[in-house]
């Protein structure tokens, strides 16, 4: 039987993937956008409903639209790069997440995918599983870990089955330009210096096109509770911008050390991989 899944955020740089994902798994797809977007999302069965503010819409709303609906997969959150970790307005995607699932709840909705964050984590421990402690430092983390926490105690009351991915350092596709990634190429591209830090810090990077499959993969699957979506492997930020300067035959326009290292910024992230929905997909 074909699974049906509401999508939030499916134009968006995570979500985007999730639905190529989900679309490649023959899943049919209601993807809820914001009115006015004109992101192309055409792939496979998909249906679009719009809105002017998802995280605006009260519970009734998202009860009729999650009608028929066997997964939802929430990937939306306010995630514009400079701003983000210490916006007010991840209060009201925290407030819009619960409505919707009130909304999906109530709609009679089998499972309920979301999407959380490494910084949920006390960061201090440098190696993160789904074990260690929660303890976020930014409004970000902290509406996201509220989330969580709200969501993974009242869902199975609901008898909604519920999981719970933490997304690590993703670059790839449709990056914001303003990202490391993107600033790298854009830089060595063009034959011009690319200021860093001193690039000693280890990073959990994943390329979002894996990040989006092993998404589709758990909601697709039967895992519950908090997952890592991460690469599992302990790479530098030098090492990294090293990889990229070799494409472009550039190392020299690397300048290591003109920035100042962020000293609230963690020395070591590392995620610790689960395996049971990462071999769902063909990630080769």
């Amino acid at each position: 039987m074909t699974c049906t899944v509401l999508l939030t955020g499916g134009a968006g740089f995570v979500g985007r993937q999730v639905l190529r994902a989900l679309s490649a798994e023959g899943a049919s797809i209601r993807a809820v956008l914001r009115e006015g977007s004109s992101a192309d999302i055409a792939a496979g069965d998909v249906e679009i409903v719009r809105t002017a503010d998802l995280f605006a819409a009260d519970t009734p709303w998202w009860k009729q639209v999650c009608v028929g609906i066997d997964t939802v997969v929430h990937v939306a959150w306010y995630a514009e790069p400079g701003r983000y970790l210490t916006s007010a307005r991840n209060l009201d995607c925290l407030a819009g997440t619960l409505k919707l699932a009130q909304g999906a709840a109530a709609a009679g909705v089998r499972r309920f995918v979301g999407i959380g964050t490494c910084f949920e984590y006390d960061l201090t421990g440098g190696t993160l599983s789904v074990d260690t402690p929660l303890k976020p430092l930014t409004p970000y983390a902290a509406a996201k870990a509220g989330a969580f926490l709200t969501l993974s105690q009242w869902l199975p009351l609901q008898q909604v089955e519920f999981c719970w991915c933490r997304l690590f350092y993703l670059y790839g596709e449709g990056e914001d330009a303003r990202r490391l990634v993107p600033y790298l190429r854009a830089r060595l591209g063009a034959g011009e210096p690319a200021e860093l830090t001193s690039g000693e810090q280890v990073r959990d990077f994943l390329d979002v096109r894996e990040a989006g499959r092993m998404i589709a993969a758990h909601a697709l699957g039967e895992d519950t509770g908090a997952v890592n979506v991460c690469s599992g492997i302990p790479v530098t930020v030098r090492e990294l911008a090293l990889r990229i300067a070799d494409e472009y035959g550039r190392r020299d326009l690397l300048r290591f050390g003109a920035r100042p290292t962020n000293l609230v910024d963690p020395p070591y992230v590392l995620g610790v991989r689960a395996s049971s929905a990462g071999n769902r997909f063909n990630t080769n």
